[in-house]
């Protein structure tokens, strides 16, 4: 199963995301609900690097593949932030979709508080 765990910080913006596990819903390689999550969250930091500016903290686990790891950078802009905000709403949006047509394959987490305040 993926694990999708978005960070919120006391304000409630979207601070980081953290994908965790496989799908399983496929064969390796032919696995849409992994193609699905993994496109979705590519393009949302592709997107805050293109649209927002700026590059965002970012972890993969490239060999064995099944992590990723997005942190917005602490000094960004208001303005930077509200569009990274956007991309981040458009895919907890995206996974919850997802999560709601496979609940074997994803589950989507909230972990409300913290830094980045």
């Amino acid at each position: 199963m993926i694990s999708v765990v978005f960070k919120r910080n006391d304000s409630k913006e979207l601070v980081s995301f953290e994908l965790s596990g496989h799908a399983q819903a496929g064969p390796y390689g032919s696995d849409i609900v992994c193609a699905a999550v993994s496109a979705l969250s590519i393009s949302t930091i592709n997107g805050i690097e293109a649209l927002a500016g700026f590059v965002p903290i970012v972890e993969v686990e490239s060999e064995q593949g099944g992590y990723l790891y997005m942190e917005l950078i602490a000094d960004m802009s208001s303005k930077q932030n509200e569009i990274a905000q956007i991309l981040l709403e458009n895919l907890v949006l995206a996974v919850q979709s997802i999560e709601a047509e496979h609940p074997s394959n994803v589950r989507l987490l909230t972990n409300e508080g913290g830094q980045n305040s």
